[in-house]
This record gives structure tokens, C-alpha cells and sequence, in this order.
């Protein structure tokens, strides 16, 4: 994930140089914890937040049993990594499910922070799981806001109400009548944002609170805005009492401040994050997951979701015949690919194998229209025996396959990498598939 990456890179350049002395001693360790400190501020960790981390890791990682272990440094690690799942939250927590529907769900926060959309990928992710979430829009100030939660829902396969620009408690009203008549069993209350914390905005949304008696109050945060995210967290759970937190643009060019720190500050958790721009991208936040993602140790668990949310049970099947007789193809990883992309990023799949990353270098794997037109070329300038064995391609058939295909050299190179990374990454996860898992 695009948020930890930074921090990741340097925490396992911290923890590779503590491999590379074998036995530890005490100073050993705090000066890397010094460094761990300074890493985590640079990733705009909370500075009391950080310090208190460092403080417990510490503590833990310069006893008796770690300095004498035949293996430290993975003691440390070990003790970093529950450390991280803490701060990060513990345990994922699931939404609350009303005894009698309509489970209430008030989504708050400033505006842009991507909470009306959130509200519809929300939606749809309870929709998928056999729930009948219906979105509520009492956005009543912004222009246009009530149309632009309409698309989404119409993205989301979410249905919508709205009564205009009356008073949102009027519309819940309604909402709650529609909800009991058409069977919704779950209300997503999209409230006005401002962009800046206000009176009339609190209190409108204590008003709300105190009528629907909310089983879940989530706030919508960007975690582009790193502590001020986090501050914005604070205030509102001092007004609201919200009951978790979900960070948009946790897959764009932040530093993951947010993530680490807002447990820690507010007591209350991160429960879903948006990682893109489609209805499909949010996942449940899960500190354990992200905790061996941050530590470069992978998160299998969340890629097979992907995979069971993208293949049917017969494709699945076809798929792990393919790889247990080892006849997986370039023909195959050319209709993979589009697979591959209903699934999310590709760099960010990658991430989830344990140690894979690493090996390709940091080279960007993302599929755009572009390069699957190129892939295509290319894998169709090959024999079939090209594709069915592409450890032949040496140097005078790329060369060959390049000019057929149009592209360069490097285009083939970069092909070739890519689908021994994908034909490993699914190796990998068919090893460690655990029941359900559809490879």
C-alpha cells in the first residue's frame, strides 16, 4: 500500500543492518530504535505517539530473552510487529447489525474528504455481502451534493433517499418509513461537511445523533492531510463519540501518519480504508494485516479475498489445474491479466507476497489500457511455443518479437518479468491458501 511504503523501505533497512551483526547488545538496539523514532516522525507519526512506541518497544526488545536469543533481531522484529498491532488497533472490528433493522449508520466529516463517496463503496461492499443498504442524503447545503450522491449510488447499485433541501431530521424520518416499507435493512446517512469544523455542523449532526440513536458513527478522514487527519479525529470524537474511523487515499502519496497515530489518540480504530478510486476499492482494516505489509512481510490473507471476489468456483479450478501441472501459459496470462485488474493494482498485489516485492525491484506493474494493448501485441508476435515456453526467449527472438509487435526491447524484458512475477505470486498463494481459497 502506497501509504507505508516509505516507512517500510526504511524500517527493513534498519532491521537488515541489525541482521547483519548476529548477537545484540543493548545499545545496539536503542540506537535502532532511535532510528525507527526518526523514521516514524518522517512518515508523520504523532510525535507522543511515536515516542511512547518507541519507549515500549524498547523496554521489550532489551530483555534477557531477546539479547540471548540465538535469534535477536527477529525477536526485535517480532516484538516491533505486535507493537504495530496495537497502535494500529488491535483487532479488526466488524460493523454493528441492529437486532431489529435497520442497522443506522451516520457518516460524518469535513468536506472533501471523500465522504460521499465513501458512503457508496460502503454500500456497495454490504450490498455484495447479501445486506440491503439503502443511502440517505442529508447533505442539504452543498450544491449539487445531493446529485452526486445519487451517481454514486447509481455506481454502487445503491438505492437513494433524498427529499430535497428540507431538514435532514425530516429526511430521516422518511428514511426510516422507506426503510421499514421496501425491506432496506441497513441506512447510510451521508451528512453535510464543511470545511472546517463549525458549531451548526455539530450540532446538527448531535441532533441527528440523538433521533436515530446511530449504531455505528464513522467519520471519513483523507489521510492525505496526515496529522491534520488526526486532529479532525480528535474533535469530532470529543463532540460525536464516534465509533471508527475510515481513511480515504490510503493508497495515494501519503506517508500513513494517520493510520499509526489515530488509535492512540482517539481510542477509537480504523475500520475500513479506501485504497482507489472505483466503488470496489475499500477494505476492511485490518492492524495485524497492515502491520506484516508495514514490516515488508506480506498480506496473503487480504489478496485471496481479492481472488475469491474476482474468479468463479470453475475458473478457479481451471486456473489451479493449470499451475499444480504446471502448464500455465503466456496465452493464459494474457486473460489473467484482465483478472488481474478487476482485482486492483498490481504493484499493490505484489506487496502482499512476502519477499516478492522486493525481488522486482520496485518496478511499477500497474495495467493500464496502454500497456494491455502492448502486452497483447507482443505475447501475439510469439510462436506458440514462445508461449507455451518462454524460458526460450533469449536475445534474437526478443529482438524478433519486438519488431512484430512494434514495441521495444524493453517492453519484452519488462513482459517477461512481469509474468514470472505473476506465475510466482500465484505459486505462492495456492502454498499458502487456507480453506475457501479458491486456487
Amino acid at each position: 500500500m502506497g501509504a507505508f511504503e516509505g516507512l517500510g523501505t526504511r524500517l527493513n533497512h534498519i532491521f537488515s543492518k541489525l541482521k547483519n551483526k548476529g548477537a545484540l547488545t543493548e545499545l545496539e538496539i536503542k540506537q535502532a530504535m532511535r532510528e525507527v523514532r526518526v523514521a516514524l516522525l518522517e512518515a508523520d507519526v504523532n510525535f507522543t505517539v511515536a515516542k511512547n512506541f518507541i519507549a515500549s518497544v524498547t523496554e521489550k526488545a532489551i530483555g534477557e530473552e531477546v539479547l540471548k536469543s540465538l535469534t535477536p533481531t527477529q525477536q526485535v522484529i517480532k516484538i516491533v510487529n505486535e507493537e504495530l498491532i496495537e497502535l494500529l488497533g488491535g483487532a479488526h472490528t466488524k460493523l454493528v447489525v441492529a437486532d431489529k433493522p435497520p442497522t443506522i449508520i451516520l457518516m460524518c466529516g469535513l468536506q472533501g474528504s471523500g465522504k460521499t463517496t465513501m458512503c457508496g463503496k460502503l454500500g456497495a461492499m454490504l450490498k455484495k455481502s447479501g445486506k440491503s443498504p439503502a443511502l440517505v442524503a442529508c447533505d442539504i447545503y452543498r450544491p449539487a451534493a445531493i446529485l452526486q450522491l445519487q451517481k454514486v449510488g447509481e455506481k454502487a447499485g445503491v438505492p437513494v433517499i433524498e427529499k430535497g433541501q428540507i431538514p435532514p431530521l425530516k429526511i430521516v424520518k422518511h428514511a426510516l418509513d422507506l426503510a421499514s416499507k421496501n425491506g432496506y435493512d441497513t441506512l447510510i446517512v451521508d451528512t453535510a461537511g464543511r470545511l472546517h469544523i463549525d458549531e451548526a455542523l455539530m450540532d446538527e449532526l448531535k441532533e441527528l445523533k440523538a433521533f436515530l440513536k446511530p449504531h455505528e458513527i464513522l467519520l471519513v478522514v483523507d489521510s492525505m492531510t496526515g496529522q491534520d487527519a488526526v486532529n479532525v479525529a480528535e474533535k469530532f470524537n470529543e463532540l460525536l463519540d464516534i465509533t471508527g474511523v475510515i481513511l480515504t487515499k490510503l493508497d495515494g502519496d501519503t506517508r500513513g501518519g494517520a493510520a499509526l497515530s489515530i488509535k492512540a489518540v482517539t481510542g477509537k480504530s480504523v475500520r475500513f480504508c479506501g485504497t482507489g478510486e472505483k466503488m470496489g476499492d475499500i477494505e476492511p482494516f485490518h492492524p495485524e494485516r497492515m502491520a506484516s505489509r508495514i514490516l515488508g512481510m506480506g498480506d496473503v490473507l487480504t489478496l485471496i479475498e481479492k481472488a475469491q471476489s474476482a474468479y468463479t468456483e470453475e475458473e478457479a479450478k481451471a486456473l489451479e489445474k493449470k499451475f499444480r501441472e504446471q502448464s500455465f501459459t503466456l496465452s493464459d496470462y494474457l486473460i489473467q491479466m484482465d483478472k488481474m485488474k478487476s482485482m486492483g493494482s498490481l504493484t499493490q498485489m505484489v506487496s502482499m507476497i512476502p519477499g516478492l516485492a522486493s525481488k522486482l525491484g520496485g518496478q511499477d506493474l500497474n495495467v493500464d489500457e496502454g500497456r494491455l494493448a502492448r502486452t497483447k501485441a507482443i505475447i501475439q508476435s510469439m510462436t506458440e511455443e514462445e508461449r507455451n515456453h518462454p524460458d526460450i526467449i533469449k536475445a534474437s527472438r526478443k529482438k524478433r518479437i519486438a519488431a512484430g509487435s512494434g514495441t521495444e526491447l524493453q517492453d519484452v524484458n519488462s513482459l517477461l518479468k512481469q509474468f514470472e512475477a505473476s506465475r510466482e505470486m500465484m505459486k505462492r498463494m495456492r502454498n499458502g491458501r487456507r480453506g475457501g481459497f479458491p486456487f
